[in-house]
């Protein structure tokens, strides 16, 4: 595995620790979320750099796109959760409430 690659692996694999383990707050959780969508846009950028081939060069782009919208509905729901709960914190919400 050459440094690139483990540089990208461990990024994410950050990432999803984060995600994993430190669940207090909604805003950390999607900042979690986009480090990991960050080191896998550059993760799939780099590949595509390195295949050379431009069928595959359409692919970051598209998880970039799906990346800007899963952050505008993470963001849509930090604002609504914090209007009617008061809060960020997960600990709050309660799905059976809903």
């Amino acid at each position: 595995m050459t440094p690139v690659h483990f540089a990208f692996s461990s990024a994410f694999l950050l990432g999803l620790t984060g995600l994993a383990f430190h669940r207090t707050h909604l805003l950390s959780a999607l900042l979690c979320l986009e480090g990991m969508m960050l080191s896998l846009f550059i993760a799939l950028s780099v590949w595509a750099l390195q295949l050379d081939a431009s069928g595959f060069s359409t692919t970051p782009m598209l998880l970039l796109a799906f990346s800007a919208c899963e952050a505008s509905a993470g963001l849509a729901l930090l604002v609504a959760t914090a209007r009617t709960h008061g809060t960020d914190h997960l600990q709050s919400l309660n799905l059976l409430q809903c």
